[in-house]
């Protein structure tokens, strides 16, 4: 089916003395040059609402909006498939919770629940949420869901940052072993990184995560797990299985990391004899 209505986030305004103009998904306005066309039927036609008659330059002008990429297939219900409504969640609840409520007003059917039943079976998805660091070899079970069939999806909190790591749902793709190798990678100061995660740390007053945080956090995870989980693709940068987002927790801005799974290490070669 070609694109027929605007895409989300794509509006059109009437600018009076100067005609027509988009407004992109991008927040940017560009002048629409309609000529002979009758203004409102354009605007009908754009908003998917159109039953009269068409001619040849009204269709020109609504070809050009789908060549800019303004236009979208209609409709698209964004249903949440019913094979991928059992999520699990698994960690602290000032980010489960939040994040339940997201998921369950897209259609998915989330639960809390212990480690050990997360990983019992073959749920849809796993998502894993701690107020602190990971500790060593709590996540090494659950990186082996995708090859299960599982969708696999985590965030932590260290100090006034917060990662929401790569959503997992094939053979192949990043894990937390895989973030937690490249982050090393990545700092001059990876023996300290080495031993904060090791532990153990010593800390003044307790960090209290504030709801506008968690519900930052939770919102994060929940486009990630519903674009998978309804085939919607990412709407810009960087695809979410390659995708590492660092959250900063004073000022809520997040930034985005791209990251790579970290290849076997070749056995080293035998000597020859």
């Amino acid at each position: 089916m070609s694109p027929s209505q605007l895409a989300p986030g794509v509006e059109v305004v009437a600018v009076p003395g100067r005609g027509l103009a988009v407004r992109t998904a991008d927040g940017e306005f560009l002048g629409v040059r309609t000529g002979d066309t009758d203004t409102g039927t354009l605007l009908a036609r754009l908003a998917g609402t159109a039953t009269g008659t068409t001619d040849a330059e009204l269709d020109r002008l609504v070809r050009a909006f789908a060549d800019a990429g303004y236009l979208t297939e209609e409709p698209d219900t964004g249903a949440w498939p019913a094979e991928r409504r059992d999520v699990r969640l698994v960690g602290d609840a000032e980010l489960t919770e939040p994040l339940a409520a997201h998921l369950r007003t897209a259609g998915a059917e989330p639960r809390p629940v212990s480690p050990g039943e997360a990983l019992d079976g073959t749920p849809a998805a796993v998502v894993w949420c701690l107020n602190g660091p990971v500790p060593d070899g709590l996540w090494d079970t659950a990186d082996r869901l995708p090859e299960r069939g599982t969708a696999w999806l985590r965030c932590h909190r260290e100090g006034w940052q917060a990662y929401v790591e790569p959503l997992a749902a094939t053979p192949g793709d990043v894990t937390s072993a895989h973030v937690r190798a490249r982050r090393l990678a990545a700092t001059p100061a990876h023996r300290e990184l080495d031993a904060y995660w090791s532990g153990p740390r010593t800390s003044g007053a307790p960090f209290r995560l504030t709801p506008p945080a968690a519900g930052t956090i939770a919102a994060l995870l929940a486009d990630d797990l519903t674009r998978w989980a309804t085939g919607t693709p990412d709407a810009a940068g960087l695809p979410a299985r390659r995708r590492l987002r660092t959250v900063d927790l004073r000022t809520l801005t997040v930034t985005a990391h791209p990251v790579l799974p970290v290849p076997a290490v070749a056995p080293m070669p035998k000597r020859a004899a």
